[in-house]
């Protein structure tokens, strides 16, 4: 039998994306998310992670960037795959290299366009928009050290209408955030 592998999500905010993953992985024979990182401590994604039962750990920039007490707790918890969903922090190279090929990130464009640092959730549709783009989308790629560099796993895109606004972009992303996200994880978990 094989052993069910784990998976670490790290987040920033509501937490939408961590609970479809977390949901996703409930009852699955390939893969459960172990434990949820956070860096803000009121986020709401701390609550949705309790509420279904799965353990978090809260942590600093100091823990993050000086210390190991995050890949302490990734080895101690031997966790398989990370996951960001909506974490907005640079990962540590010390990471990284650890877990080379092993980092995923979801971001909400069509990569390597309106990728980088302050290029998340409404940055990004306004700047879509903006640029008067006739399509959008996800970008599932690898993590490493750059913002939105590592090489692309899986893209989806949907149609940028006249009439949107960043919020109604962003709702057309966010259901292939939440119809894909999980099941490329999934995909990627069985080739480990």
């Amino acid at each position: 039998m094989l052993k069910i592998k784990n998976i670490a999500v790290f987040a920033s905010g509501s937490g939408t994306n961590a609970e479809n993953i977390i949901k996703y992985f409930e009852n699955n024979e390939n893969g459960k998310v172990k434990i949820l990182f956070c860096n803000i401590p009121n986020a709401y994604v701390l609550r949705r992670a309790s509420n279904l039962g799965v353990a978090s750990l809260i942590f600093s920039k100091d823990d993050f960037y000086r210390s190991n007490k995050i890949i302490d707790k990734l080895l101690c918890d031997e966790i398989d795959l990370i996951v960001l969903a909506g974490f907005l922090w640079l990962v540590p190279e010390s990471i990284i290299h650890l877990y080379n090929n092993r980092i995923i990130n979801i971001h909400p464009a069509l990569l390597p366009n309106y990728g980088g640092k302050g290029m998340y959730g409404n940055n990004v549709h306004k700047a879509v928009i903006a640029d008067g783009k006739n399509e959008s989308g996800i970008t599932i790629h690898y993590v490493n050290k750059n913002y939105d560099d590592g090489d692309i796993i899986f893209q989806a895109k949907c149609d940028v209408l006249n009439a949107d606004t960043p919020e109604s972009l962003a709702q057309k992303v966010h259901a292939l955030e939440y119809e894909y996200y999980p099941k490329i994880i999934e995909s990627v978990l069985m080739r480990l």
